[in-house]
């Protein structure tokens, strides 16, 4: 293992958006089960700290390959095109558009049945996103457009927690 590498050669998997979950979740177990520090007890307190690194490695990783939009955003930047809160974050109108739609769905929602319809458009809306940014990604090689569609899904990430959030307004 080279603490140098990123994620996708630390979990041999291709530097690419499409991945199956089941192949990451495995291969962090078995990561896991390598860099354990108690498989270096007998090696002393030095050689427990590196596996400790390395366990705290993995599971960075873990987290950024498991989670699609964390995913895109860092093969964005091994790209070289990375996603920065300080850009330019302007968004195509349209999208701004349905924003304020959601936004006032949101607003005068005042049922679970409301919540719930409004939930699954945001939800098949992000799929649709996801599946866009992974064909910029893995078919166009086009980081740049793959990260207007990144942030495009971090509104959407957000909005989804503001429905969570009126769900539990609703329900007190």
């Amino acid at each position: 293992m080279n603490l140098q590498s990123d994620d996708f050669e630390l979990f041999a998997l291709p530097r690419q958006f499409a991945q199956e979950r089941s192949t990451i979740d495995a291969r962090w177990k078995e990561l896991q089960r390598e860099a354990h520090p108690d498989r270096f007890a007998s090696q002393g307190a030095a050689a427990q700290r590196v596996a400790m690194q390395w366990s705290v490695r993995i599971n960075e990783a873990y987290q950024r390959l498991k989670e699609p939009l964390r995913r895109a955003a860092y093969l964005c930047e091994l790209l070289g095109a990375p996603v920065r809160a300080e850009d330019n974050t302007s968004m195509p109108t349209a999208f701004l558009m349905q924003q304020m739609e959601w936004r006032e769905a949101l607003e005068e929602a005042q049922d679970e049945a409301a919540l719930d319809a409004l939930d699954d458009e945001v939800l098949q809306a992000r799929k649709s996103m996801l599946a866009e940014c992974g064909r910029q990604l893995d078919e166009l090689h086009d980081a740049q457009a793959a990260v207007q569609q990144v942030r495009a899904l971090m509104f959407v990430a957000r909005f989804a927690q503001d429905i969570e959030r009126r769900r539990d307004q609703l329900g007190q």
